[in-house]
């Protein structure tokens, strides 16, 4: 299949509009586009085809709860680093989307999966956590194209989530989303307009 001009300008509207969404609706989020963003992960790229990405869907409210709670500890670990005026910036922005997203995702990466028989991961490991942030990323433009919003909340103590989701001893934390229908639309990141930091421009070194 070609691609044209429409599908490149279709593409950059996704990237412009993808935004990391902190207010949610509390809507649920249809069977048939949860579908889709599951087989949007398994279009994803991986290092020797290894897909080492290991997802649980969280719906008990106890385990939320928890989650919930692991974050307002380490949100308040974090907040203590920045001095009294970048703190204030800080405790002003809204980190998470925990309270209101209908649908929460746990991503783990599993470290040595027998997919993928090791190919090209030999030298560069992480090329496993770089295929589960491949898959996060489907997952996130074919949210927006859904017309869903997603929150990825890292403020997280990687050992304790491992811990909380008993998981195997091969899986490593990656992330967890926050999914549903965001409260409003917006083409600008919440750190710029909170004034916390702006985009820096990616440059090309000629060697």
């Amino acid at each position: 299949m070609k691609m044209t001009e429409q599908h490149a300008d279709a593409l950059k509207d996704l990237l412009t509009w993808r935004r990391d969404v902190r207010h949610f609706s509390q809507a649920p989020v249809s069977p048939k586009h949860l579908d889709q963003l599951r087989a949007a992960m398994d279009l994803a790229p991986s290092v020797g085809n290894a897909r080492p990405w290991r997802i649980i869907r969280v719906l008990n409210p106890a385990l939320r709860a928890q989650v919930r709670d692991e974050f307002s500890r380490c949100n308040a670990e974090a907040a203590s680093d920045y001095s009294s005026e970048k703190q204030e910036k800080y405790l002003k922005l809204k980190l998470a989307g925990l309270d209101n997203a209908p649908e929460q995702l746990a991503i783990f990466t599993e470290i040595d999966p027998s997919e993928g028989h090791g190919l090209g991961r030999k030298t560069i490991a992480r090329t496993l956590e770089q295929s589960t942030a491949m898959a996060v990323y489907n997952l996130w433009l074919t949210a927006r194209a859904l017309n869903l919003g997603v929150g990825m909340l890292s403020i997280l103590d990687p050992t304790r989530m491992q811990a909380l989701f008993e998981t195997p001893a091969g899986w490593q934390f990656t992330a967890y989303l926050c999914i549903g229908q965001a409260e409003f639309d917006d083409d600008t990141p919440l750190l710029h307009r909170e004034d916390w930091q702006a985009n820096t421009r990616t440059n090309w070194e000629t060697r």
